[in-house]
């Protein structure tokens, strides 16, 4: 008997704490939101054509802030200002001499991304993204000896200018925002075709947490 009333009791409580949370949400549902977020990026290239190399993943930090503007109770537009940071490693051995090379790019990343709100914990999320390449860093190490080159460019050699599309879906815990994102890059690093790192497009997978004010 004791053990089916406090079943009973665990039960009503979780109810509860559902529909506090449906509420909750609901409240942000259909206004106006701004918020921070910060995470992880796992990030590699694809369409190396023409060059004989494969890259592996490398994990890099992400963070900005985001707007929720609604456009009614299952539409939105959510824009983002994000620093994001991609790349690539690669290992293999030269010489009789095992290598790693590791390129990370940083990114002001602005994703314009459509909201459907099928449920008030739920966001999906999806469009284009304008990224701008602020800096690179690359980094050689092989044996005891490493090497890093830093970049900040002054021109469009390589691109500095991508155009790239995001997807995925926000759960909405109350004020907390837990996101998921996969990202590609619709065009290559080579800028005006004289830049002589490898030819190859961005692709990420984006995880982070956030807090709605």
């Amino acid at each position: 008997m004791k053990s089916k009333i406090v079943t009973s009791a665990l039960f009503f409580l979780a109810l509860i704490a559902v529909k506090s949370n449906a509420q909750d949400n609901s409240d942000f549902k259909d206004r106006f939101v701004i918020g921070a977020k910060g995470g992880i990026n796992m990030s590699n290239v694809y369409d190396e054509q023409g060059e004989d190399f494969q890259g592996d993943s490398k994990l890099g930090f992400v963070g900005g802030g985001f707007v929720s503007i609604p456009l009614g109770s299952f539409l939105g537009i959510q824009p983002e200002v994000l620093y994001s940071q991609k790349g690539y490693k690669r290992s293999g051995t030269f010489l009789f001499q095992n290598y790693t090379y590791t390129r990370t790019t940083n990114h002001l990343d602005i994703p314009i991304q459509l909201q459907i709100k099928p449920a008030p914990f739920l966001t999906i999320l999806a469009g284009p993204q304008f990224s701008y390449l602020l800096s690179s860093k690359t980094e050689l190490k092989s044996g005891n000896n490493s090497a890093v080159d830093e970049d900040d460019f002054e021109n469009d050699n390589p691109r500095k200018n991508m155009l790239g599309f995001v997807g995925g879906v926000d759960v909405n815990i109350n004020r907390l925002v837990i996101g998921g994102r996969l990202g590609l890059d619709l065009q290559d690093n080579k800028g005006d075709g004289t830049n002589t790192n490898p030819r190859y497009k961005n692709s990420w997978f984006q995880l982070t947490a956030g807090i709605r004010f």
